[in-house]
């Protein structure tokens, strides 16, 4: 088993789950952050910590769009070690329906 980050993410990125990830398996993106799931040491602390819930176990049903997801682009994106600031409008994208549709971006994060 192993972590992934879902659509919750998608334009909230709290970025609390790098904090306590004992591994540094998180990658950024423009509006959103993935698990690299060949790292993932499968440990679950970072599960808790996401304020949308927008990380979840391979395990759950419907998830391989997500595990392939966070595989491919954890291979493009840079690798972020450190909390860094969410969106100003964080807030007002978290719970919101259908933000792969509306907001995903492929481009890694900007340094």
């Amino acid at each position: 088993m192993t972590y992934v980050v879902t659509e919750a993410c998608i334009k909230c990125k709290y970025m609390d789950c790098v904090e306590v990830c004992p591994v540094d398996c998180f990658y950024e993106g423009e509006n959103m952050l993935v698990i690299n799931p060949d790292e993932c040491i499968d440990c679950g602390v970072c599960e808790p910590e996401c304020p949308p819930a927008a990380i979840v176990p391979d395990t759950e049903k419907g998830i391989e769009k997500w595990l392939e997801l966070n595989r491919n682009l954890a291979g493009q994106w840079p690798n972020i070690t450190r909390k860094g600031e969410a969106p100003a409008d964080a807030e007002a994208h978290k719970g919101e329906q259908g933000k792969f549709e509306k907001y995903f971006s492929d481009k890694p994060a900007a340094r």
